[in-house]
């Protein structure tokens, strides 16, 4: 059931019932890349999957990932009636949880980062400005094997080429104006000086194999939040909901005391 959060500025589908738990998608992706784990977290969480700000119905937002943190903020206290609420991000989703718990710690209860960060190293800004810049001169298309890469390694895309196709023909549907303006945020974004005053209870993951968000980005993420605990996703990339659903979810499962473990 899709409804709309934040004054009608946010689109989400919503199933499950219990405490609410959101899901925040990567840029290169949508919310349908949740798809494979969402029945078995809905079976104990009411589950909600918004589109991100800029992405399918929910309605941009100017300001950087700042603004986009603030819009998500009165999106999960809307979706969560007020009370504190379960937040997973991937990726691009990751950073937006992240600065979204800063800045309102009180709407977040639970934080799972999948493949994200506090900063990236030069090298991982620069391929976020040189996507904005072929895709400004070229369009999104130019960079669409680009954006694939990032997500999956070369052998699990020959091993799922509908799977492929699906994935692609969703990043092609990214506004690409919103996708240049995340890009920007994310060779720019340090939230490293705001760590030590988290409090909230954090999992971090990530795919062995992510080069989108190394390991290393990871590492250091938990090293420097006071209640964070690391997990290491072998044989995925930067989105494992996807690439492997029951070993992701295996990774959250004792975090998150879900009622029973996925079966697939």
């Amino acid at each position: 059931m899709d409804r709309l959060f934040a004054s009608g500025t946010v689109s989400a589908a919503v199933s499950g019932e219990g405490p609410p738990l959101l899901l925040f998608h990567s840029l290169l992706s949508d919310r349908a890349s949740f798809d494979a784990v969402v029945p078995d977290l809905a079976a104990s969480f009411r589950t909600i999957v918004p589109e991100l700000p800029g992405f399918g119905r929910s309605h941009a937002v100017d300001g950087g990932l700042a603004a986009v943190a603030d819009r998500m903020a009165d999106a999960v206290h809307d979706a969560a009636g007020g009370v504190p609420a379960i937040v997973l991000g991937n990726g691009y989703g990751g950073f937006v949880a992240l600065q979204m718990a800063i800045r309102h710690p009180a709407v977040v209860s639970k934080l799972i980062l999948a493949d994200a960060g506090a900063a990236f190293s030069e090298p991982g800004r620069e391929a976020f400005r040189t996507m904005a810049k072929v895709s400004r001169e070229k369009g999104l298309a130019a960079i669409t094997d680009v954006a694939m890469r990032r997500l999956f390694a070369v052998e699990f895309q020959a091993q799922h080429p509908a799977l492929m196709q699906d994935r692609r023909d969703a990043f092609l549907r990214t506004d690409p104006d919103v996708f240049r303006a995340a890009c920007d945020a994310l060779a720019s974004l340090d939230l490293r000086a705001d760590l030590a005053g988290m409090t909230v209870p954090t999992r971090v993951v990530v795919g062995e194999f992510d080069e989108a968000t190394p390991p290393p980005m990871s590492y250091e993420l938990a090293a420097a939040l006071p209640r964070a605990s690391l997990r290491i996703i072998p044989g995925c990339a930067h989105v494992p909901q996807l690439q492997s659903p029951k070993l992701f979810l295996d990774t959250i499962g004792d975090f998150l005391s879900l009622k029973q473990t996925a079966s697939a």
